[in-house]
């Protein structure tokens, strides 16, 4: 019902889809990790709650049926004790039985100790970017232009500017704390399209969401260059023009400002996140028991959808597993974890160490753990400890 599950399900091992994309952004073929796995589905939310016997009861379900790897898009907590931290005790009778546990870092970042998932028997999969993204400029009526991200696919707004409004003096805006009810209400209210700016320096990655109107997600420093033209001008204008999808984005990978950082606030000598995996913009399947958006008025339809969050980084991961398991069946949940984390990536080809764009900064191993995973050195590491 929430899209959530078919999203990160597909991710993990969806069959090959051509001419997947949302309305028309991001086309091409859509394809899982290990697109010939088979695929066990235990539900454990409800509604808003996922709750701990649910949890327990689709693990020790997994467990019985003989899976390979279980792959869990969901949240503990890391400042819990092993013995009182369902993930951890569910994942451990997994472990002794041969099975390969992936879990999400978490949506936390990039607050220190934030990581979530960290027993030491399980892998933790923080969030990266992707070389993918969707370029689009806001033009301003005195000739400036600032670039940002937009996925919307009805009308354009004309080339020509149009009367352009600061939130702060729209009411029927500053009460939704939630960019796409934002969107709803201002085109509710008769607005044709919204400028969403970042105010926090320094966290510059965006990640793309589906929209009601015409709307761009601005870096801070686009924010305010806007904001200062909105409060000189006395009558502003402006355009917005999307220009669609656009590959090969350099830097890539980065890792996500919302990706859950260590040190282990549990057992700090072992390294969470354990690695990192694409969990920015990643389009998989979706349900058509709901929209694009979490907003209860949308009536739009999908098949794929744009989500970012370490929910969707940790099926990557496990997919890869499955792959290793496959040609690998003798391998240990140890041994597994220990080819991905000693063939992972901390360093561009250029030698440079990858960026965290919660600072425009070299990352460090609490923000990378060993660093970004690499499906194919994994598969033979050389050395397996």
């Amino acid at each position: 019902m929430d899209g959530h599950g078919s999203h990160t399900a597909s991710t993990a091992t969806g069959s090959a889809v051509e001419g997947a994309s949302i309305f028309g952004f991001a086309s091409g073929t859509a394809r899982g990790m290990a697109s010939r796995a088979r695929l066990a589905v235990y539900k454990v939310c409800w509604g808003d709650s996922c709750f701990a016997s649910d949890i327990l009861a689709a693990m020790d379900a997994a467990i019985s049926d003989n899976v390979n790897v279980i792959s869990l898009s969901l949240g503990g907590d890391g400042a819990l004790e092993f013995d009182e931290d369902v993930i951890a005790i569910g994942s451990f009778a997994a472990m002794e039985k041969g099975i390969i546990v992936s879990c999400s870092a978490g949506n936390n970042g990039p607050i220190d100790s934030s990581v979530a998932n960290v027993a030491r028997w399980f892998i933790t999969v923080g969030a990266s970017t992707i070389d993918r993204d969707f370029p689009s400029y806001v033009s301003l009526g005195n000739g400036k232009i600032y670039h940002g991200m937009s996925v919307y696919s009805g009308n354009s707004l004309p080339h020509s500017p149009l009367p352009f409004i600061y939130a702060n003096n729209a009411s029927f805006v500053a009460s939704y704390g939630c960019l796409k009810a934002k969107g709803f209400e201002v085109k509710s209210a008769g607005g044709v399209g919204m400028v969403y700016g970042n105010v926090e320096e320094l966290l510059e990655e965006q990640a793309a969401k589906p929209q009601f109107l015409p709307t761009i997600t601005m870096d801070f420093n686009a924010t305010e260059g806007i904001i200062q033209h909105l409060s000189s001008d006395p009558k502003p204008t402006a355009t917005i023009v999307s220009e669609g999808t656009k590959f090969g984005i350099k830097p890539s990978p980065v890792v996500a400002v919302f990706s859950s950082r260590g040190p282990n606030a549990r057992t700090s000598e072992i390294l969470k996140p354990a690695l990192i995996a694409p969990g920015v913009n990643i389009l998989a399947a979706w349900t058509r028991s709901k929209g694009p958006t979490d907003y209860a008025q949308e009536d739009r339809r999908v098949d794929f959808n744009i989500v970012s969050g370490t929910s969707m980084s940790c099926p990557h991961v496990s997919g890869i597993t499955a792959l290793i398991k496959s040609i690998h069946p003798n391998w240990s949940p140890a041994a597994i974890r220990s080819a991905l984390m000693t063939t992972a990536y901390s360093t561009y080809s250029n030698g440079q160490k990858l960026i965290d764009s919660s600072t425009g900064k070299s990352s460090t191993p609490f923000d990378i753990g060993a660093g970004h995973v690499n499906p194919i050195a994994a598969f033979n590491p050389g050395l397996v400890i």
